[in-house]
């Protein structure tokens, strides 16, 4: 069986199901392939910014969300491995925003789900169970892909554009080409609990000596609990994932006693190593998008908006490269580059400085301590990292130097 289509997506989540809704709005057909059967659950602190927030509203899912039991956050609390204290408020970082000043959170299986509906409800094809067996290349571009269904039937795509959605430990994006690694290279250990003691309506992150720890209430009683750890850490893990998450967890002073095997709603995720990029993300007839494209240690918890902004900016890329039945050049699809640049370093540099900056716990306590006794620059850093405020509001030689100082 031979399918034909404008565009083929692989993997639909928020990265995948947005591009396809937006590529299916300006009236391509549009064919996303999952492993996955949704709703599902994924490993992920649930954490969206404000602008997060503003791209569901454009995408018109944010009452079916709330619907849901989506929560309301106010900002964030960042607690340092000795003590020290920050907390940030959206509302308060005398930005200007063009909607309400707060982020949400939302568990992926909820988010995901009704991303894949509004994808659908614009009349995207969405395979289900369904994985890519390889791409089909001519002359060297990528035109289209050999998909198979869990019942075990194939099928050629063809398709002048085939993104590659598919998350952290992308398919597509090593078919593309080799990827860079960071020295930095974390794990992820994630779980749902009840009975978590002290939440508010802000996200907390509690940093350690070795690692960090977040809170997040994703729904009524419900909170996210996120452990992201080294590699050298992480591998003590082996032996029973459960009894390694709480003992971890004991560590942090901040969270000692707050969350109880016994509020477990179900097993502890994994998800890493992080800290890579596709040196390639775009190639002829092809780009990547979200965590396929990049996916560094994200502290301040936004890899969601990464993916839904990353969805805008290959969309519209995508719209406008020469249409027709020949795969999209790189050259023309090149101007995605530029703007997922223009876009994300700020953010890229942020994270970058705090993930490292994690690695000298004094220091690090020290700069939280510092930003702590200021409330206006405690908003404006949980404001860059929420993308309400510009980078360059904290990237500057003035806050960096009052920052350890």
């Amino acid at each position: 069986m031979d399918i034909t289509v404008d565009a083929l997506i692989v993997g639909a989540g928020p990265a995948g199901s947005v591009t396809a809704a937006l590529l299916a709005d300006a009236g391509l057909q549009v064919l996303v392939v999952d492993r996955a059967a949704f709703p599902r659950d994924k490993p992920c602190a649930e954490y969206l910014s404000p602008a997060a927030v503003l791209i569901l509203e454009r995408l018109g899912v944010m009452g079916k969300l709330m619907d849901a039991g989506a929560t309301t956050l106010s900002g964030m609390t960042v607690v340092g491995a000795y003590g020290s204290r920050l907390t940030g408020l959206f509302a308060k970082t005398g930005s200007p925003l063009p909607h309400r000043p707060a982020g949400l959170a939302v568990t992926r299986r909820v988010l995901d789900a009704s991303l894949v509906d509004a994808a659908r409800s614009r009349g995207v094809t969405v395979m289900e169970r369904t994985r890519v067996v390889e791409l089909v290349r001519h002359r060297g571009a990528v035109t289209g892909a050999v998909i198979a269904t869990a019942g075990g039937r194939t099928a050629t795509v063809a398709a002048p554009v085939t993104v590659g959605a598919d998350g952290l430990n992308s398919v597509v994006a090593r078919w593309f080409g080799p990827m860079r690694r960071e020295p930095l290279r974390r794990w992820a250990f994630v779980g749902h609990f009840t009975g978590v003691t002290g939440l508010g309506d802000r996200a907390e992150l509690h940093a350690g000596t070795a690692g960090y720890a977040g809170l997040n209430p994703v729904g009524p009683g419900i909170a996210n609990v996120s452990l992201v750890v080294p590699r050298q850490v992480a591998s003590r893990a082996r032996g029973d994932v459960t009894d390694f998450f709480h003992d971890t967890l004991d560590r942090f002073e901040g969270i000692r006693n707050r969350v109880h095997a016994s509020g477990s709603l179900g097993p502890i995720l994994t998800v890493g190593p992080f800290g890579v990029r596709a040196r390639r993300p775009v190639v002829d007839g092809g780009l990547l998008v979200g965590d396929a494209a990049e996916f560094f240690d994200p502290f301040t918890g936004d890899g969601i908006h990464s993916a839904l902004r990353g969805a805008e900016l290959a969309s519209a890329a995508i719209l406008g490269a020469a249409r027709g039945p020949m795969p999209l050049s790189a050259t023309s699809l090149s101007g995605y580059l530029r703007a997922r640049r223009r876009a994300f370093w700020g953010k890229w540099m942020v994270e970058r400085m705090i993930g490292y900056g994690m690695l000298l716990p004094r220091l690090f306590d020290r700069a939280v301590e510092r930003i702590g006794r200021n409330d206006p620059m405690a908003h404006t850093l949980i404001g860059v990292t929420g993308h309400v405020v510009p980078p360059g509001a904290v990237l500057n030689p003035v806050y960096l130097t009052r920052m350890v100082l």
